[in-house]
Parts: C-alpha cells; structure tokens; sequence
C-alpha cells in the first residue's frame, strides 16, 4: 500500500541564480514539512519526481526552498507551477487552540444571531492572523479572523464552529 500524499504547497518560481524556488505554503507546519532532510514530491503535468530538502527559510510570503543536487536556477525553472506533496500525517504536537487545516475545512459554521451562515472552505494564512473563508447560500463569501472575538467556539465532535460575526462584515 503506498501512503497518502499530502498537498503542502505550490511552487510559483524561481529565487536567485542558486538553484531556489519560491513556495506558497498551504500546510500546517510549514516549519516540519520544509525542514533540512524532508523528502517532499513535485507534481506537474503528471509527472512527479521526489527530493529532499538542503535548506528552507521564509521569505515575505514565500517558503524559499532548494533541494539537494539542484545548484542553479537552470536545475530548477521546470519545477516552477509545480504542486508540492509531502507523505503522512502532520507530526507536530497541538496545543489547546490549534487545529489542522484538515479538521476546520468543512466545518458547518454558525452565528448567534445570524444561525447557519456557511461552511470554512479555505484558510488563508496572514503574519498577523489566519482568515477562514465560509462559503454558503445565505452569503455568497464571508470572511472570518481567527481570533478570539469572532472565532467563539470550535467544536470537532458536533463539527462546527461558533462565531460573533462583527457588524459591517456582511452585507
């Protein structure tokens, strides 16, 4: 049986002249998924081909990424446009407040006032703080901080997620 894969990325281009690509993040612990030594696998045009990280840091809001054996950008512009996987589940212990992209994504999400307004269909991460986007029929697109004055409650066993919607959010 070969293991699940797990989207954690997508490489938009080339860093340099040193052989990195710049990634956008969409995983949980971009810190253990890009760390020296991570094996990680692009995905394009149905081919895939598998590598292990040298080295990784931030940059704005990239991940810069070179992997062993690529030197110069030469080695790499075919890879730009590539989605990146990883295999297995997050490893990185929770703390209280903390959730997987995977356990929020879906969740039925409710307004005191307002009742059912949408299910999170995505999370777009921000230095600040994390912004879940709830879509629904009720509203077309709703845009959620997660912070503490909106994000009430969320609970994975009823799946949803409490919210105080603030006024002027909607329409």
């Amino acid at each position: 049986m070969t293991e699940k894969l797990y989207r954690v990325g997508n490489v938009v281009n080339t860093h340099g002249i040193k052989g990195e690509l710049r990634i956008v993040s969409i995983t949980d612990f971009p810190e253990d998924r890009f760390k020296t030594g991570a094996k990680l696998i692009l995905k394009k045009n149905g081919k895939t081909t598998e590598f292990t990280v040298e080295s990784s840091r931030p940059h704005k809001s990239f991940i810069l990424v070179k992997f062993q054996g690529y030197d110069n950008i030469n080695d790499v512009e075919q890879f730009v446009k590539s989605e990146v996987f990883a295999q297995g589940e997050e490893t990185s212990e929770l703390k209280d407040g903390e959730f997987l992209y995977k356990q929020i994504i879906g969740l039925t999400v409710i307004d005191k006032d307002l009742g059912e307004v949408g299910k999170v269909a995505e999370i777009i991460e921000l230095g600040s703080n994390d912004v879940w986007v709830v879509r629904g029929t009720k509203y077309k697109e709703i845009l959620l901080p997660y912070i503490t004055d909106v994000i009430k409650n969320v609970d994975l066993d009823k799946q949803i997620v409490e919210v105080e919607i603030p006024d002027g959010l909607i329409d």
